[in-house]
């Protein structure tokens, strides 16, 4: 069944709560030990069960219009300064969680400030995290990126 998309008033909100939960989930899934934070700059910190690293987790995310499908994920060259101040202040290394809806599927990147940094290295006002094909590609042949996609459907629905 193919629906038509109309976001509520509120649904950025509702749509960065979701990713926030989406991610906490993934990583305690996974055996991470994290707790979402209400703090400027990092939205989850979490101790990495595989290398011990704690992580200070900025999540980014977007749903997308029908159409929009593809398009980049802006994210504020402020946000940079802001998450490092943050994992400063807590002692770990930033991370950048970035979660995508698009139709009818959700994309998760989680990936160190630093190499996203490395992969865009400039922008006036903002770095572009490209969706394109050929971007989702590279991501998923870079072993720094970690990521998960979500497929899903309307099964019965108004």
């Amino acid at each position: 069944m193919d629906m038509k998309i109309q976001k509520s008033s509120r649904h950025s909100k509702i749509t960065g709560d979701f990713g926030e939960g989406l991610v906490l989930y993934l990583l305690s899934k996974y055996g991470f030990e994290c707790a979402n934070v209400d703090h400027t700059g990092i939205d989850i910190i979490a101790k990495n069960s595989v290398t011990n690293e704690v992580m200070g987790i900025s999540v980014k995310s977007r749903s997308k219009n029908e159409g929009r499908e593809g398009d980049y994920i802006n994210i504020p060259n402020d946000q940079f300064v802001k998450i490092q101040t943050a994992c400063d202040a807590f002692n770990c290394v930033p991370y950048f969680a970035i979660v995508s809806d698009e139709k009818n599927v959700v994309h998760i990147f989680i990936i160190s400030m630093k190499h996203l940094l490395e992969l865009f290295p400039k922008g006036n006002r903002v770095r572009a995290w490209t969706m394109s094909e050929k971007s989702l590609e590279k991501y998923a042949a870079d072993k720094e990126i970690m990521s998960f996609a979500f497929e899903y459907k309307s099964v019965n629905w108004w």
